[in-house]
């Protein structure tokens, strides 16, 4: 009995370190979209360098109506990171070291994982090191948390073929999103929420509506307010628009290899107590004379709405065009 026992534990450890081909196998990572977990003694987490990683790792995100943290984070100190701990998919291991390093890794423990280790010789040199780095961990973060949406997505695809069909371009989109309107020139899909709806609106416009000088940001503000006013229709003659009060955040990206101006901000609904968060992303697409434009916005009061819009932008960024 105590052979088959044995025997049974052997075959047992063969099988989770070793993938046939001589490979060790990673265990498949844990963890909700957008969260962080922190490695350091409650020492470092309680002072300094624990502030400096909460000031850079849960600043407010970009584009919302209400300040909601980058990531959402837990701390554990390292003597208790072993085993199912070292499952989840983002980490930052901080600690005391005889040396300055700063390594971003994919899959040390987990798969898909990516973790960003820092030592340092001091706490000075910890907070140094962190505030020298943190914009590039945070990308390495996003990007694999993008992906991770965008796998989740896959499960379950709605059929985007008249999108393509129509406007040339092709979205990864959950199932439970729905054609609310479809025209030659215009889509809009929508996702009913327990309290609102996630919303994905693709149109184009000419190339030169939208100059790359001082007045992007203004003319896409325009672009918006166009299409949702004449596109868009709401109840007792009110208007979607892009929220007057604040400009939006504009940065550079690219969607399918291509350039493409990037919006994140409030849009309104005027004359009423309406708004919301939306990202926009408008393509340049040379090849069409055109730019196409996909944009997802958030209808979902008193709710956290980062992981909504962080759905929507990995949808987004799905994008394939013809």
């Amino acid at each position: 009995m105590k052979t088959i026992y044995f025997a049974i534990v052997a075959l047992v450890l063969f099988v989770s370190c070793d993938n046939g081909n001589g490979k060790k196998y990673k265990q498949e990572s844990l963890g909700n979209i957008n969260t962080l977990q922190v490695i350091m003694t409650n020492v470092l987490w309680q002072d300094s360098v624990g502030e400096v990683v909460r000031k850079r790792f849960a600043s407010p995100a970009y584009g919302l109506p209400q300040d909601e943290p980058i990531f959402s984070m837990n701390q554990m100190p390292p003597e208790t990171y072993s085993g199912f701990a070292r499952k989840y998919r983002l980490f930052l291991h901080a600690t005391i070291a005889d040396k300055d390093t700063v390594a971003i890794r994919k899959n040390p423990y987990a798969k898909p994982q990516v973790g960003a280790f820092i030592t340092s010789t001091s706490q000075e040199g910890l907070i140094k090191l962190i505030n020298t780095n943190y914009e590039s961990i945070i990308k390495a973060y996003q990007s694999a948390e993008i992906k991770e949406r965008q796998r989740r997505t896959r499960i379950s695809l709605r059929n985007t073929d008249s999108l393509k069909e129509d406007l040339g371009i092709k979205l990864e989109i959950p199932s439970a999103y729905k054609i609310s309107k479809s025209e030659k020139d215009f889509y809009w899909m929508q996702k009913k929420l327990k309290h609102g709806t996630t919303n994905v609106i693709v149109y184009e416009v000419p190339l030169n509506q939208i100059p790359s000088d001082s007045t992007t940001i203004g003319a896409i503000i325009k672009m918006r307010d166009s299409i949702g006013i004449n596109k868009m229709p709401v109840e007792d003659d009110g208007q979607f628009i892009t929220e007057e009060a604040y400009a939006p955040y504009l940065f550079e990206s690219k969607i399918d290899g291509k350039f493409a101006w990037e919006t994140k901000g409030t849009w309104e609904v005027k004359g009423r107590y309406m708004a919301g968060p939306f990202v926009n992303f408008a393509i340049r697409d040379e090849k069409n004379n055109r730019y196409i434009v996909i944009e997802g916005f958030t209808h979902a009061p008193s709710v956290a709405k980062r992981d909504l819009q962080f759905e929507l932008e990995s949808i987004l960024r799905s994008a394939k065009i013809d």
